[in-house]
């Protein structure tokens, strides 16, 4: 099975601003395909901004996750023969989301709703989404493939049973858009590291640059192979690509044999489901606070 390359791009988002923030995109992964990259991520809320202040006005900026933008990336993807996944904001009725899609030439290939949602942001006013599922990727430049991506956003990164939950479903690469602000900066530095190391597989975190109405954001977008390591690390705060290359033998293979027969350890077998219910259990949160 061919290595596939994965490109992140730490660019700046201008909110309100979709029309500016698609061309932008679309200059990006011109260089990202030139360089060999099958597909390209970019931050959360990437066609939209983040730093709204009200339900009312983000939502003149959403739009239905099979919209006008949608349309002008997969036009993209079509003129390129590439995949994205990009963060938007996604209007289903009268609800907000914080999402994320992965697109190809062939159409939508998957939409995840932010699950875990700060009081930051356009966050403030958007609905939690209630799945969490692991997409297959069948082709990519016209070649038959088989990755398996899921898809978290931001914060959903501190929360490791929502990567564990993708483990178990079988994914090869986790894709984290985000808007990382400078609180988040050790969050950045070492989460992605943990959630890659933890559940043997790639993740790649990608974050925005630049500054929204008083907010700035921190840039460190990396890439982590499933030992762990940095594959490629943007330490800075200015637009950038980061490239990583996923072997899904290599993440599917969860028995890591250090020394066979002395040292060896296995990421699914080695587990204690009896031992974790206390994770599902209703909790009192007055105790905890």
């Amino acid at each position: 099975m061919p290595r596939i390359k994965i490109a992140g791009v730490q660019m700046d988002v201008q909110i309100g601003d979709a029309k500016k923030n698609l061309t932008s995109m679309a200059a990006w992964l011109r260089e990202t395909t030139s360089a060999g990259a099958l597909i390209t991520v970019f931050p959360e809320c990437a066609t939209t901004g983040y730093c709204f202040e009200s339900l009312d006005e983000a939502m003149v900026h959403a739009q239905a996750s099979t919209g006008d933008n949608f349309e002008a990336i997969q036009q993209t993807c079509c003129e390129l023969n590439t995949h994205v996944v990009y963060g938007y904001l996604e209007a289903d009725q009268d609800r907000l989301y914080n999402s994320a899609a992965l697109v190809g030439p062939e159409g939508l290939l998957g939409n995840y709703r932010k699950l875990h949602l700060p009081f930051l942001g356009v966050d403030r006013f958007t609905t939690p989404g209630n799945q969490l599922d692991v997409f297959a990727v069948k082709t990519l430049a016209g070649r038959p493939a088989d990755l398996r991506i899921g898809l978290n956003i931001c914060y959903d990164c501190s929360f490791p049973e929502a990567s564990r939950v993708m483990m178990l479903k079988g994914v090869d690469l986790i894709v984290l858009p985000t808007n990382w602000p400078p609180t988040s900066g050790l969050a950045s530095e070492y989460v992605p590291n943990a959630r890659a190391l933890e559940n043997h597989l790639y993740f790649i975190s990608v974050n925005r640059v630049g500054t929204e109405r008083g907010f700035s954001f921190i840039g460190k977008s990396k890439f982590c192979d499933p030992s762990g390591r940095d594959v490629d690390f943007a330490n800075h705060h200015r637009e950038a690509i980061i490239y990583g290359e996923v072997d899904p033998q290599r993440s599917r293979n969860k028995h890591l044999v250090n020394i066979p027969g002395a040292h060896e350890v296995h990421r699914t077998r080695d587990r204690r489901p009896e031992m974790y219910g206390d994770l599902v259990a209703p909790v009192q949160l007055s105790s905890l606070e």
